[in-house]
């Protein structure tokens, strides 16, 4: 009995990704925190979130072409903390 030999050829798509900056207000709470990571994780296109409490920043790494600077802050202003593109 003859076994066949497979290849296997894994294509790696490569997207150019940016670091976007907002600045966020109103939260005051680790779970406020939470909410507005899941907020933009929830999007097509993130690839990190991080939100720091401390500076009120908020540092998203995402894909250009596939949700914006400001489409970012619209879904942080959406879950109630205002933000804008810093």
């Amino acid at each position: 009995m003859r076994t066949a030999d497979t290849a296997t050829t894994a294509t790696t798509a490569t997207t150019a990704t940016v670091q976007t900056t907002l600045r966020a207000e109103g939260f005051s709470c680790p779970s406020c925190v939470a909410k507005i990571e899941k907020r933009l994780h929830a999007l097509p296109g993130v690839e990190r979130a991080t939100v720091h409490f401390a500076s009120a920043r908020v540092e998203v790494t995402h894909d250009p072409s596939v949700v914006t600077a400001d489409a970012l802050a619209d879904a942080v202003t959406a879950a109630g903390y205002p933000a804008v593109v810093a």
